[in-house]
């Protein structure tokens, strides 16, 4: 296959490895999403209250911010193969757990460790960047997220139907576990169909472990305060969970995570300046430096846009029932159908992002999907009661390309700043995504739904005024063999 065509519908070769993958991820995705469209099954299975359901779907994502990081590090060190294997066969085991519960503390457990599947993005990110060159790098990355991501759609169609297939009060049980099973499964297809990197090329990684390297004693700093956001979303998260506002927890242990919290965050600042400290004693040379600015700058863009599809599909539904339910009388059915259409755009979307940002470059690209995204915020806030139900639906799908276009773009660009750190780059990028969708969804228990919808618009215009700093991958990028040696990668 040539550099400058993808054969979407062949199945060998570096097609071959962009297919398994993006399966892989579509498993992750639908694992960590599976109790979603079985939400009320459960509640009423096992008797839980309002307060214990949102307890449940916060700790669904809580610990994939961390995991994130964690997973882009182990992804560079080990590689994507043994990786994405070892993370679909580990977490199926609280995938079982979770269909298994009996009460609700092994079910908030074991949701809270399913926190970690949702990171196998990351990995695939990087099997991507080994496989496809440059000039298809974008598309690749946005086919492998657009049809991974549509795991979540997949999950809410398909296992309540299952779930009554199976049959008996225990059919959601066997959904759940189905899924586990399938990513038991999948895990030793994909060890033995994959390897890191075509034949013949080499696997670079990290010089040193636990924290990315900077090549700048500024660069040093930034990169810890762009931690900070991190560590803040997960105090968010347990707040929303303390005597204030969830009253889920109890106040000792809130003050416990938050010393947790605390101290997780000074090691991390500890281990980024003791890996970094050494080799920037002396200036690095050239040859070898990266801006952390273009990391920094794509952890904002993926903020608004993959950040705002989370917090928006979680919300528009009820959006779309409140607005439109008194004058038009759809239902809470109907609007959820019309919903998943923000969704659903994903799997055109994402790839367009990528393909468009090949085409075109990935910072006018960029540019472009924030600037259209900040439009279609600000449309969707003007929908209104008397507005036709379809033009409301026209309106968020119009917003949703955007989002979803911007979100490839965004990968489109991260493979292409230091290859050996691809996955800790990757980590922390999508770590802000999910940290846009805790802030996001945050505002909205505060303001109305219109202003919810102009506060994104605005936070898209400021984060293209950012993007105009970015620096557009051009050249090549350098990195050291085995040997000694130095290799060049074409970039752009």
């Amino acid at each position: 296959m040539s550099n400058s065509s993808l054969n979407f519908f062949s199945f060998s070769g570096r097609t071959k490895i962009l297919h398994l993958t993006w399966v892989a991820f579509f498993i992750s995705f639908v694992v960590w999403f599976n109790h979603a469209p079985l939400m009320l099954v459960i509640q009423q299975s096992l008797n839980l209250t309002e307060a214990e359901v949102k307890t449940v779907l916060i700790l669904n994502v809580a610990l994939t911010i961390p995991a994130r990081i964690i997973v882009g590090m182990l992804v560079d060190q080990y590689g994507p193969k043994r990786t994405y294997s070892a993370l679909l066969a580990l977490f199926s085991i609280p995938c079982f757990l979770f269909a298994s519960a009996e009460d609700f503390e092994q079910l908030a457990l074991a949701r809270f460790l399913l926190g970690f599947v949702g990171a196998g993005f990351v990995i695939g990110i990087r099997m991507i960047g080994e496989w496809f060159p440059a000039k298809q790098v974008g598309i690749a990355e946005g086919i492998y997220g657009g049809f991974g991501n549509f795991g979540a759609a997949a999950a809410a169609m398909t296992l309540p139907s299952l779930a009554l297939i199976y049959g008996g009060e225990d059919g959601w049980r066997y959904a759940i576990g189905t899924t586990g099973l399938i990513a038991l499964v999948y895990s030793v297809l994909f060890f033995f169909n994959v390897s890191d990197t075509p034949k013949g090329s080499t696997y670079f990684k990290p010089n040193k472990k636990g924290a990315m390297e900077v090549t700048s004693f500024g660069d040093l700093i930034f990169y810890i305060l762009m931690n900070v956001p991190l560590y803040a979303t997960l105090t968010l998260l347990t707040w929303k969970l303390s005597p204030a506002e969830g009253d889920v927890l109890s106040m000792s242990t809130c003050i416990g995570v938050y010393i947790g919290i605390g101290l997780l965050f000074s090691y991390n600042v500890y281990k980024i300046f003791s890996l970094n400290a050494g080799h920037l004693k002396q200036p690095v040379e050239e040859i070898h430096r990266y801006k952390f600015k273009q990391v920094a700058i794509l952890d904002l863009a993926y903020l608004v846009t993959f950040g705002s599809e989370l917090a928006v599909v979680s919300m528009l539904p009820l959006f779309f029932y409140e607005t439109f339910h008194a004058t038009q009388g759809v239902t809470l059915v109907q609007a959820g159908l019309l919903a998943s259409s923000f969704a659903l755009i994903n799997l055109a979307a994402r790839p367009a992002g990528g393909w468009i940002s090949d085409k075109i470059g990935r910072k006018r690209a960029l540019s472009t999907f924030l600037l259209g995204l900040s439009c279609g915020y600000w449309l969707m806030a003007q929908i209104d009661s008397e507005w036709p139900v379809l033009l409301g639906v026209a309106v968020s799908m119009f917003c949703s390309f955007f989002v979803q276009a911007g979100a490839g773009a965004v990968f489109a660009m991260v493979p292409l700043i230091k290859r050996r750190m691809t996955g800790q780059i990757a980590g922390m990028v999508g770590a802000y995504g999910n940290v846009g969708g805790v802030l996001f969804l945050t505002a909205l228990s505060f303001v109305s739904s219109q202003l919810f919808f102009l506060i994104i618009g605005g936070s898209a215009l400021v984060v293209l005024i950012a993007v105009q700093f970015i620096d557009e991958p051009r050249g090549h990028m350098a990195e050291i063999q085995p040997d000694g040696t130095v290799e060049m990668i074409e970039i752009g």
